[in-house]
């Protein structure tokens, strides 16, 4: 008895359906074939991302290898192109907003807002300043196309005020209340309150892909690291300085590094946001504040309000370059730098005045009288397609 023998035409679809079958198959795992790579065709395996996506909602950063890449000089979004440049300066112990045109160097304006206004902060969609009245439990808005202050809002203890990277929330600083606190980006009704056991939250940066935010906490010398879409403190760690007093936060232009500043240890503090791992102390000079990035990303702008001056620190060199000294001594604090990147403003905390410093020589290029107590002023506008809140923390 013989067996006959399939037809080439019968091998070839006989293949064809074994073949189809395999792809159906990876096909059903994850609904993406290409995650399994094609079996037997050897082609490498496409590997399954081992980190999940960022925040959602979330602008993708221009650059993965720069978070600042949209805060080019003069790269101003649609939204804030035909507002007037200014300077806006809460005076905390007068109550009020002074406005500098940075054309002339000249106070233009004076604007009472409620007590003790600690920063002026742009909000997520660029179109609002809001001017954190900490004491008077409000927030003033102020509209930047005008300059003219609205109905106040109610808050309570808004010492600083951010925002989540996908513009859902408004986070509130409570200070004094001890608390981090959600809020409608836009409505600032609260949407959830998370405790907090360290003393004095006042400042924060956003990783790179927005899922975390580390939250300096002034008053015990500890840092939180904050999940962004559970609104949950994930990590906490005490300084390794007595008497630590942290200040404000930054995140490095390639996302892995973090900086925080801290006016009793006189330096920054340099750890990984991912890891949390325990920070190094660089100094920089008394009275370590706020930090400000420069236009190209190249450098840091570092306040040492005790001793009156600005250190420079260039990321790639992962050192500090320069110290500018202002002339006749000062309080720098905190600030922002001009759209074109030219000048870097600060305020002089106690002494009732704003520095204008070149950002190219470090020579000041004026010193203007304001209020009592300057403090977070806000330069506006700058570049970015939105904002992360505080002074002004765009990407």
């Amino acid at each position: 008895m013989t067996t006959s023998r399939p037809s080439r035409r019968a091998t070839v679809l006989l293949a064809g359906l074994v073949l189809a079958a395999l792809a159906g198959c990876g096909a059903g795992a994850e609904g993406n074939p290409e995650a399994l790579g094609s079996a037997g065709a050897g082609r490498p395996v496409k590997a399954v991302p081992a980190v999940p996506p960022g925040l959602a909602g979330m602008p993708p950063l221009l650059d993965p290898k720069d978070v600042y890449a949209a805060d080019r000089p003069n790269r101003l979004s649609p939204v804030v192109k035909d507002f007037p440049s200014r300077v806006y300066v809460p005076n905390t112990n007068s109550n009020t907003v002074s406005v500098i045109d940075p054309a002339t160097y000249k106070v233009i304006d004076t604007i009472p807002v409620g007590i003790q206004p600690q920063h002026v902060v742009p909000s997520w969609d660029l179109k609002t300043l809001w001017v954190n009245n900490n004491r008077g439990h409000t927030l003033t808005p102020i509209n930047p196309a005008t300059g003219e202050a609205g109905e106040p809002v109610e808050v309570h203890d808004p010492y600083n005020l951010y925002f989540t990277p996908n513009g859902k929330y408004a986070v509130v600083m409570a200070s004094l209340d001890r608390e981090l606190v959600f809020r409608d980006a836009h409505t600032m009704d609260r949407v959830k309150t998370v405790p907090v056991t360290c003393f004095g939250v006042n400042h924060a940066d956003f990783s790179a892909d927005g899922r975390y935010f580390i939250v300096s906490c002034e008053f015990s010398g500890e840092l939180l690291k904050v999940d962004t879409e559970k609104m949950e403190v994930v990590g906490q760690q005490k300084l390794p300085f007595e008497g630590a007093m942290p200040q404000d936060v930054k995140i490095s232009p390639d996302g892995k590094t973090f900086y925080v500043a801290d006016m009793m240890a006189d330096g920054m503090w340099v750890f990984s946001g991912d890891k949390f791992d325990t920070p190094r102390l660089l100094p920089t000079g008394k009275g370590c504040h706020g930090l400000y990035v420069s236009r190209d990303s190249r450098e840091m702008y570092v306040s040492n309000r005790g001793e009156g001056t600005v250190s420079v620190f260039d990321f790639t060199a992962n050192k500090l370059t320069k110290k500018w000294h202002l002339p006749d001594g000062g309080s720098p604090d905190m600030g922002g730098v001009s759209a074109d990147g030219k000048v870097l403003w600060l305020s002089g905390r106690y002494d009732s005045e704003v520095y204008a410093i070149d950002t190219t020589t470090g020579k000041q290029l004026a010193r203007i009288a304001v209020g009592d107590g300057p403090h977070g002023l806000a330069v506006y506008p700058q570049p970015g397609r939105y904002s992360l809140g505080h002074t002004g923390v765009f990407r």
